[in-house]
């Protein structure tokens, strides 16, 4: 399986955290069937964070270990940049080929997660994050996966 992982997967990467090591287990992510990216987006997130909270030496160096184990993926394509449009529009119920679902509102993504989404959708990945705010995509542009209701039941 295709993953993109949204940048608060890497957070959790980071910080060896309990969910996320019960998340692998679950997902295999480095299983040798499946392949891992991350959109250039989520790097310079998560550069900016490591910045921002003036991470050590120690938490920047899995940071770029991190970063090693996955495929950066640019969003240079146009196809990206379509699909970017596309989702953006959708988001907003202005896509009139593709309404939003009755009962469902619109809503403003922001413009780091549309480029992520946008990025998932070309390259055919399943999204995983651990916020709601592609919840509306799944099943209708890409796949997701949303970790915050992993352990809900």
């Amino acid at each position: 399986m295709d993953f993109l992982w949204d940048t608060n997967l890497l957070i959790h990467k980071i910080r060896n955290s309990s969910s996320f090591k019960e998340w692998d287990e679950k997902y295999q992510f480095f299983a040798a069937s499946n392949r891992n990216f991350i959109s250039v987006v989520s790097a310079g997130e998560i550069l900016s964070i490591a910045l921002q909270r003036n991470w050590g030496e120690k938490k920047m160096k899995v940071l770029q270990d991190t970063l090693n184990q996955l495929s950066s993926l640019p969003i240079a394509k146009r196809s990206i940049v379509e699909a970017y449009s596309k989702i953006d529009a959708y988001s907003q119920g202005k896509l009139k080929e593709k309404p939003l679902p009755s009962g469902m509102t619109s809503r403003n993504m922001g413009k780091n997660d549309l480029w992520i989404a946008a990025t998932a959708k070309v390259i055919n990945a399943t999204l995983v994050t651990t916020d709601h705010d592609f919840e509306h995509l799944d099943d209708t542009f890409l796949d997701v996966i949303n970790l915050a209701f992993f352990n809900a039941f």
